[in-house]
């Protein structure tokens, strides 16, 4: 069971939040956790660097010059990997990186990393009605009386994207958007601070619970 100040737009405390959690046992979290980032940041990964081998670069058909009697070493083509503008020696080709990692386990790791967050984490009232118009500076104070400098890396998450709220985030520098069913084991553990609203946290609860 985790507790959490709730503040409201001023930056006041208005009240209290529990929510709880089942997470990785001590011995064995930081494991999980870490093969969770690992299988994440793995799997962005493209794949698509590709090189020429000396079948498939321009040229070298033809045997650039006789097997004997030249005193050079024999060449059968011009497009060899020890020449110059030759192909390339166990170079990369386009491939997956993509990593497994069973659903109930992904979903342990993004729980624990959650929770492991708690010292960290700004619980805030709804506050979309408080935006009558896209205004970044209104946000951006508003995270500041919430507890975060903004020099911090903050991850905002909300349980519903509003557009005077998005419109007001996307220019802020060390500020990243999300929804409450977004979640992900990198930008939890990534962030200085999380502020999450409170009808988000339950959705979390609800979404992200076994």
């Amino acid at each position: 069971m985790f507790e959490c100040v709730v503040k409201n737009w001023q930056g006041e405390q208005v009240g209290q939040k529990t929510f709880d959690f089942k997470v990785a046992k001590e011995e064995t979290a930081s494991h999980v956790v870490h093969r969770a980032l690992v299988r994440q940041m793995t799997n962005a990964r493209q794949g698509t660097a590709s090189t020429k081998t000396r079948s498939e670069v321009r040229g070298g058909g033809r045997k650039p010059w006789r097997q004997k009697g030249t005193g050079r070493a024999r060449a059968g083509s011009i497009r060899s990997p020890l020449w110059r503008g030759g192909g390339v020696i166990f170079g990369p080709k386009p491939r997956e990186y993509n990593l497994k990692m069973n659903r109930k386990e992904r979903r342990l790791a993004l729980r624990t990393a959650f929770a492991s967050r708690i010292d960290d984490l700004i619980v805030v009232e709804e506050f979309s009605e408080e935006m009558q118009r896209p205004k970044t500076k209104e946000l951006v104070g508003a995270i500041a009386r919430w507890g975060s400098e903004p020099e911090n890396k903050t991850l905002l998450i909300l349980s519903e994207r509003t557009d005077n709220v998005f419109l007001s985030a996307r220019n802020v520098a060390n500020l990243k958007l999300l929804g409450s069913d977004q979640l992900n084991v990198y930008d939890l553990l990534h962030a200085d601070k999380i502020v999450v609203t409170a009808s988000a946290l339950e959705k979390i609860q609800e979404v992200y619970s076994d």
